[in-house]
């Protein structure tokens, strides 16, 4: 009998404004959507504004909040509990999703933090940034 093909995270980030929550394109439902939104938003700075989650300004501004640090703790604990026990019953593939408003900051660093913690791990990643390339919005009135 041949060994079950390895595990792959399909690992998203997302617009809720914008693209919504993705399907999962494997047809068999499930997996993690994290809700981004009640972390602090860079966007407000309308120096960060222009940046998004895989620069170093936006990395820095999170770093600066402990529950963004606690929000990738608990997401990657769910997420490894299910990797492995995923990969020890030969599934194929697991979908993980992070949602922000703009899909530009805050998804776009939790989906980054969590892709190298799985690939740390030996886990094979496919990473997309859905929404990453939209403009920000104007700031409301």
């Amino acid at each position: 009998m041949e060994d079950p093909a390895p595990l792959t995270i399909f690992l998203f980030s997302f617009s809720y404004r914008n693209s919504g929550a993705p399907e999962d394109e494997g047809g068999h439902g499930g997996g993690f959507v994290f809700d981004c939104r009640a972390l602090p938003n860079p966007y407000w700075d309308e120096q960060l504004r222009p940046f998004s989650g895989r620069d170093e300004p936006i990395a820095e501004f999170m770093q600066r909040h402990p529950e963004v640090a606690e929000f990738a703790h608990h997401a990657a604990w769910l997420v490894m509990h299910a990797v492995r026990n995923y990969s020890e019953r030969g599934y194929g593939r697991l979908m993980v999703a992070f949602g922000c408003t703009g899909g530009r900051h805050r998804s776009v660093y939790q989906a980054e933090l969590l892709a190298g913690r799985l690939e740390q791990e030996g886990f094979r990643v496919v990473l997309r940034h859905r929404d990453i390339d939209n403009s920000p919005a104007p700031a409301p009135p």
